[in-house]
């Protein structure tokens, strides 16, 4: 009975309107409460707790740290830098700017590990290079929503973060490692039908004609872009700093490039970079903590076993668990966010995977794929608000060319799947 009042609460709460993080909270409060009706002020003392419990975890100390940088990093000129770089590189022609978008939203996923502060840089700088080449709107936004999609599997990435606090012997080295030859195995995906489109429907015919920038003073210009990961990734590798003091790092070196270097920052633009980065960590961080106390009553309730107990004992076999699990995270990826993802299914699908098994690091690699895909598939897709907001067109005008890329994305999870040693080589290598 208080299963089904802690998920009726929180479903209906949601079907309300009520933000995520509230009706997390609410819901795990009120199944808390009932729990322990005979005394339930001393029961509800386990809410703050929880509360805090959520919070305090040192990883969490990077996630404000990264969303800084993915703010800097959009308004230091870099992204601009990078795409001409790109471009200087693989030339002119039909579905090369649509190449040099994924490419570049790659890269930059290396830096900020954000993907809508991607899409908004990337997007800034490259739809309306497209729509001077002659790419529809609606095609461009797709492509650039998918592209920053990448970003929060090649590392630095929040939502690893996230699940390295949830998940006992996932370490954030590791998921970082783990996440590089999928994030890159994604991106390639992509690639492959924003070209075909590009040329199957003779979009960019524009674009042959314009000017290709020189190769050394593009790669000059975009030095201190291009050492942006290297410095951050290889700090950490050389054991110079941790993943959360990388983080400051990050911003250190973003404001200096920006404000000393391209000097498109100013001191009056610090308070609205701040400010930005503040409300976004904030959202995250609260929705977090208040997840806490769902968690808590996930595992105190005696919910997580029963479902445990149904999935283990429903006849099918661990793969075909594994298929219905990645469905259902699939269709959970169309209506939450990622970070709501990992803190709402993470605590249920720990058994299972303690149950067969499954690599945890492995687990998370996937788990974030799927997330990724739900960054750019319609109706609930942040990355598509944002580059569909850039682009200036409604979002369901987008449909006919995201689906194609949400379908290549989808083959190279697939792939992730079968082949687990698509994940786990690097970090075994580097003996995480």
């Amino acid at each position: 009975m208080i299963a089904t009042l802690l998920f009726v609460a929180f479903l209906g709460m949601m079907f309300l309107g009520v933000p995520i993080g509230a009706a997390l909270g609410l819901a795990g409060a009120t199944a808390i409460a009932v729990a322990n009706a005979e005394t339930p002020w001393f029961g509800l003392l386990a809410v703050p707790q929880n509360f805090y419990a959520g919070l305090g975890k040192y990883p969490l100390l990077a996630i404000p740290m990264f969303v800084l940088v993915g703010s800097i990093f959009d308004r230091s000129g870099v992204a601009l830098r990078l795409v001409n770089f790109a471009v200087s590189i693989v030339g002119r022609g039909p579905g090369m700017l649509p190449l040099v978008a994924i490419a570049v939203a790659m890269f930059l996923g290396g830096i900020s590990g954000s993907g809508p502060a991607t899409a908004a840089a990337v997007g800034g700088v490259m739809i309306a290079a497209m729509a001077r080449a002659g790419y529809p709107a609606a095609y461009s936004a797709s492509v650039v929503a998918g592209a920053a999609a990448t970003d929060i599997l090649i590392p630095p990435s929040v939502a690893f973060i996230v699940y390295s606090v949830l998940v006992p012997g996932a370490s954030v080295p590791a998921l970082f490692a783990a996440g590089m030859f999928p994030g890159i195995l994604a991106g390639i995906a992509l690639i492959v039908p924003a070209v075909w489109l590009a040329r199957r429907h003779k979009m960019g015919g524009a674009e042959a004609d314009m000017p290709r920038p020189p190769f050394w003073r593009s790669l000059r210009e975009a030095a201190w872009g291009l050492a942006a990961p290297v410095v951050i990734l290889g700090g950490m590798r050389a054991g110079w700093f941790t993943p959360t003091e990388a983080a400051v790092v990050a911003v250190f070196y973003g404001l200096f490039v920006g404000m000393c270097i391209h000097r498109t920052i100013r001191v009056r633009d610090l308070f609205t970079i701040l400010r930005e980065a503040g409300e976004l960590s904030a959202v995250i961080l609260v929705v977090v903590s208040l997840a806490g106390i769902f968690a808590f009553s996930l595992s105190t309730l005696g919910v997580i076993d029963p479902i445990t107990r149904t999935i283990v004992q429903s006849g099918l076999s661990e793969q075909g668990v594994l298929g219905v699990l990645i469905v259902m995270l699939l269709i959970a990826g169309m209506f939450l966010d990622g970070i709501s993802i990992f803190l709402i299914f993470v605590p249920l699908l720990m058994p299972i995977m303690q149950h067969y098994q499954w690599d945890v690091v492995w687990f998370g690699v996937v788990l974030t794929l799927t997330v990724a895909i739900g960054q750019f598939t319609p109706p609930m897709a942040v990355n598509l608000m944002v580059s569909s907001k850039i682009a200036g067109v409604r979002m369901e005008q987008t449909t006919r060319w995201v689906v194609w890329l949400v379908l290549a994305m989808t083959l190279a999870m697939l792939l992730v799947v079968v082949f687990p040693q698509i994940a786990l080589w690097l970090p075994q290598r580097l003996g995480y």
